[in-house]
């Protein structure tokens, strides 16, 4: 048995069901519908992709190397997040306009796997973090290629298992979770959550300046 392999798989499941925006994204998501939650998890599962394919390329290594552009990456990350939760902030006050929103999200789902890709695509930590991460737990000696590329497919399963859990769990509470004062709670927590975690990713960026 690969004790490495199961050492990896153990701290990228727990990297992918830390909390933050991916996992907001998908509660947000999953209030409006199953459909709705279940497309934003398989996004953000198609961004952690793009992230695995970029370290496994190494162009992840480009964005160390070149701070200005790692820095741009945050900023544009961070506006996006604070954008979906200054938009979930503000449909609290037009109830009208949150339920045709949310009528329109649940017949189409390529708006929220649109988010959910978009929303981790533009994280750059992730890049690195993988970067970082991947050679660690190739064995000396080892192919490099075939290993990194057997790593990068346990962090998407695990995404792919992960996120779409939690918008079925999420989708099975949402009889009581969809009436209109726990609705309007969850939708406060929620866009709170986002606009926090996007002036925080704004100014991280700012203060390395």
């Amino acid at each position: 048995m690969d004790a490495q392999l199961i050492a990896f798989t153990g701290v990228a499941a727990g990297m992918v069901a830390m909390p933050g925006a991916d996992f907001t994204v998908v509660v947000r998501n999953a209030l409006v519908s199953r459909r709705a939650g279940v497309a934003c998890a398989l996004g953000i599962a198609g961004g952690l992709l793009l992230h695995t394919a970029l370290a496994v390329a190494g162009v992840a290594a480009v964005l160390a190397a070149v701070p200005a552009l790692f820095r741009a990456l945050q900023l544009l990350g961070g506006g996006y997040v604070l954008y979906l939760g200054a938009r979930t902030l503000w449909s609290l006050r037009r109830p009208r306009a949150m339920a045709a929103e949310a009528t329109g999200t649940a017949s189409s789902a390529a708006r929220p796997l649109r988010q959910g890709f978009v929303t981790n695509a533009l994280n750059p930590k992730a890049p690195i973090t993988f970067l970082s991460l991947l050679p660690q737990f190739v064995p000396a000696g080892s192919p490099v290629l075939p290993r990194t590329l057997l790593l990068a497919l346990i962090v998407v399963v695990l995404a792919l298992l992960w996120f779409p859990a939690v918008a079925l769990l999420v989708d099975r509470l949402g009889r009581w979770l969809r009436e209109p004062r726990a609705a309007r709670a969850v939708e406060g927590v929620t866009g709170a959550a986002l606009t926090l975690l996007g002036v925080l990713l704004l100014l991280e960026p700012l203060r390395a300046a």
